[in-house]
């Protein structure tokens, strides 16, 4: 039995997902057997994941099953079913990176930015990920915000480095 989430936020978030955006994909692809990891892929640089509108029209265009779709987004780790915050932080979580301060880290997000592992802030501007070994144990604990390696971190340091960068962003986009 499925349940369908009829909340006012649950409508807006449905209203927003624009199919058209899909057209360009499909039509670069078109031609292609095989094409639907490439599809997912270039549907997940569009929408920043992949909206369950989304993989239907995927499935509808490629005339596949939903559940193939939905099997493939989900056996890969590379593709996201919710939405992700606009800044990504990874935090290690290796055993050298776990022994020299990830737990102390995670805290720190949680007091000084309201976010929890496997989380994004209400304001949807970060989102918090665990990786188990990033391959930087001589940098332990390894930290990566939006693709920028930060090796050797604590607490403040990393939170002070976060609140820094979505300001310059949001400096950016004014």
């Amino acid at each position: 039995m499925s349940t369908v989430d009829s909340t006012p936020e649950a409508a807006k978030i449905v209203e927003s997902v624009d199919l058209t955006l899909m057209e360009p994909i499909f039509e670069k692809y078109r031609t292609q057997p095989g094409t639907l990891i490439p599809i997912l892929q270039a549907a997940q640089e569009v929408y920043g994941y992949l909206p369950p509108e989304v993989l239907a029209s995927i499935a509808d265009t490629l005339d596949l099953s939903i559940s193939k779709v939905f099997g493939v987004t989900t056996f890969y780790a590379q593709f996201y079913l919710e939405r992700r915050g606009r800044h990504i932080l990874k935090i290690c979580d290796g055993t050298a990176c776990h022994v020299k301060g990830t737990p102390m880290l995670l805290t720190a997000l949680e007091d000084g930015m309201e976010v929890a592992a496997g989380e994004t802030t209400d304001d949807g501007e970060l989102t918090v990920e665990i990786v188990y070994c990033l391959g930087s144990c001589a940098l332990a604990p390894v930290t990566v915000l939006n693709e920028q390696v930060m090796g050797r971190m604590r607490p403040e340091m990393l939170v002070r480095r976060v609140k820094k960068q979505i300001a310059a962003a949001q400096d950016d986009h004014q």
